[in-house]
């Protein structure tokens, strides 16, 4: 399943910051499944890689709204014969824009996931080394605090995980050892 996935990804999404972005959705939403849905893990981490496939087709910015967005994936997605409604409804989820009630575990977790992985980076970028391997559990916690960092992270989207038992400390922590986990691939040049 993953292999396919990743043809699709290389297929249609060529942006070197927005492949390292699904690798990092994809990593966390590996061990958030494990922790919510371990049956489900890896649709979830598909989920997680394929949610911005379009994104270099419909132009999408990191916190621009844009109506094709997440519409265009799922389009893609079927017209390639690649996953289900359960995916399809996670991908149109992960953004307030696109008017999808978020019903299921996995639905309520990409929309937290998703900006995280941005926090957690623009985190790196402030240290000497911009290494995400240098960033602590307590430095994404207490930056969540500071309104003037990361301005524009949706703050809401990432303490909604909420929605799904876990407490935010804890997601904190989950996401930022996914991502360290693979710190090669979202740190190389």
């Amino acid at each position: 399943m993953r292999e396919e996935a990743l043809e699709l990804l290389q297929k249609y999404l060529k942006t070197d910051y927005m492949l390292k972005h699904s690798f990092a959705v994809e990593a966390v939403m590996r061990e958030v499944a494990k922790k919510l849905e371990p049956e489900k893990e890896e649709k979830w981490a598909i989920a997680g890689l394929l949610h911005d496939l379009d994104s270099d087709i419909t132009g999408r910015e990191p916190g621009v709204v844009n109506d094709a967005h997440a519409f265009k994936t799922v389009e893609l997605l079927k017209e390639e014969a690649y996953g289900d409604e359960e995916l399809y409804r996670a991908i149109l989820g992960h953004h307030d824009d696109k008017g999808v009630v978020r019903e299921s575990l996995m639905e309520k977790a990409i929309y937290a996931v998703d900006p995280i992985t941005g926090f957690i980076t623009a985190i790196a970028k402030g240290y000497p080394d911009k290494k995400i391997t240098s960033v602590k559990t307590k430095s994404v916690i207490k930056r969540m605090k500071e309104k003037r960092f990361a301005a524009n992270a949706n703050r809401d989207a990432m303490r909604a995980i909420e929605l799904t038992g876990m407490n935010f400390d804890e997601f904190a922590e989950l996401a930022l050892h996914a991502m360290q986990d693979i710190a090669e691939v979202l740190e190389e040049a």
